[in-house]
Order: structure tokens, then sequence, then C-alpha cells
């Protein structure tokens, strides 16, 4: 069973399985008084990570849940969209904005992935300020070709 602190990317999994079910884990049900984040995070952990849409990535993925096998994912959509993008077309910051936020040593666990997303990175345009300083920071901290 994978921990939260197991950043270890696995090779392949089946995506019409659950984080639950990858986690080999089950959470409680939330508290009575837990907020809407909390509830939703939950109900995600139960969905075939195949079937998450990329603003559901974002959401669990900026709470680090499950990024040993959502962080392939969403740097899977980003690569994929990534030219639309170049070419004038609309891009997921949220999901963006939440994968290259993420700490420098889920980075370091994975490096193939993290060269995945510089390299995709590295081809964006056209981004908000604030994005386009967070992709400088995770270029900045991100494993290199070194």
């Amino acid at each position: 069973m994978r921990t939260r602190e197991d950043l270890t990317m696995p090779e392949a999994f089946d995506r019409g399985s659950s984080l639950e079910e990858l986690e080999g884990r089950r959470w409680p049900a939330p508290p009575a008084d837990a907020t809407p984040m909390v509830r939703n995070v939950h109900e995600l952990r139960r969905r075939p990570v195949g079937t998450l849409e990329p603003h559901e990535l974002a959401r669990l993925i900026g709470q680090d849940v499950g990024l040993p096998w959502l962080l392939p994912l969403a740097v899977e959509i980003l690569r994929d969209t990534a030219p639309k993008q170049v070419e004038g077309g609309w891009f997921d910051d949220d999901l963006l904005y939440a994968v290259v936020t993420r700490k420098p040593e889920v980075w370091v666990a994975a490096p193939e992935l993290a060269r995945e997303l510089r390299d995709t990175a590295a081809v964006l345009t056209g981004l908000s300020r604030y994005v386009r300083q967070e992709i400088d920071a995770f270029l900045a901290a991100a494993p290199g070709d070194d």
C-alpha cells in the first residue's frame, strides 16, 4: 500500500481504478461539518481516475491527493493540449498551476515526468503573469537534463 509520502510514480496502472483502489486504502466518510472541498475530494477519490476531468485533477493535485497516479495523467493532458494553446486555443491554467506548484521533492522522485513537464511548459505562451511566475519557479527547482 502506498502512503501520501510515497511519491514513486508507477510504470503503468489501470485508469479504470479509483484512487481508493490504487492506494488500497479507503478514507472514512468526511465529518458532517466538512467543507464542500473536503466532501468533493472524498467523492473524487472513489471515481475511476481515467474519468476525472482536468478541473477535478487540479482539485486533487492541489490537495496533494493521489499524486503518483494523477500527476502522470495531468502532465499527459497538459502535453497534449499545449500545441492548441500555442495556436491560440484554450489551455487549462488551473491544472497547470496545480501541477507546477507541487513541492520540489515530488519532481525529484519523478525526474522523467518533470522533464516532460519542462518541455511542455517551454512552449506555452500568453499565460497570466502569476502562472508564468509559478512555471519559472518550477523550472528553477525541477530536476534538469544535467
